[in-house]
């Protein structure tokens, strides 16, 4: 139902908004093909979420959860100083670990894997205060995304209340969140007003609840930084 509100309004809002620039300015269409770099918060700006409960008995860092990601995006734009978003995103990544100081009865380690996937749907409003197409323009911007994300522990686990003894287990977490986004960049044109790439830097919060699935913690922090590179058509 909040999810539901969120994007109600957020629709509502850039309909009106859109109505009053269409009346005013030419509209015009482009889209956003690109590939990036996510990485996850740093273990010191989360709460005590499930990787950093992990980092209690687990040998991995949250760093390795740092990697690529995918974006499309359509775009409208009123003039030359407002543009209206919608985007897909995806990103997954798989950090294999293994429990620090302390090894199965044979001496060999006990191995998991943790996975994480993330897919954006994101509804964003973009301001170029300088330039037109054509031109190299910065830019601002902001939005909401609902974030479709997993998060598995995968492989063999230590039952310390039974003697120490090794299983094999699978944990699952799996939800759709809303998060705010807010991003920066800069738009370089090349062949006239139609082709340009753009560089951008993104931040997402959010995060995942994760009671009742057996993981450490009850949430999962989602939030990180995105370096965006896209391939832009504008028509």
């Amino acid at each position: 139902m909040v999810r539901k509100t969120f994007f109600t309004g957020l629709l509502a809002v850039a309909m009106a908004a859109s109505g009053v620039a269409a009346a005013e300015a030419q509209v015009t269409h482009s889209v956003n093909l690109g590939v990036g770099w996510f990485m996850v918060r740093a273990e010191e700006s989360r709460d005590r979420d499930v990787l950093v409960e992990d980092l209690q008995s687990l040998a991995f860092e949250i760093k390795d959860f740092n990697g690529p990601l995918v974006n499309g995006e359509w775009l409208i734009a009123f003039g030359d100083r407002i543009e209206f978003g919608a985007g897909v995103g995806f990103y997954k990544r798989t950090v294999p670990s293994v429990y620090a100081g302390f090894v199965d009865s044979d001496g060999t380690e006990i191995e998991q894997d943790l996975k994480l996937r993330i897919i954006p749907v994101t509804a964003t409003v973009k301001f170029l205060p300088f330039g037109r197409p054509g031109d190299f323009q910065p830019y601002v911007g902001a939005g909401a995304a609902l974030l479709n994300w997993k998060y598995s522990e995968v492989g063999e686990f230590v039952d310390f209340f039974d003697n120490n003894a090794v299983f094999r287990d699978a944990y699952v977490a799996s939800g759709s969140t809303v998060a705010p986004i807010v991003f920066g960049g800069v738009r370089v044109p090349f062949g006239g007003d139609v082709f340009a790439f753009n560089g951008e830097l993104r931040w997402q919060g959010g995060k995942g609840d994760t009671s009742g699935t057996g993981l450490l913690a009850d949430e999962i922090d989602l939030g990180g930084m995105t370096f965006l590179t896209s391939f832009q058509i504008r028509f």
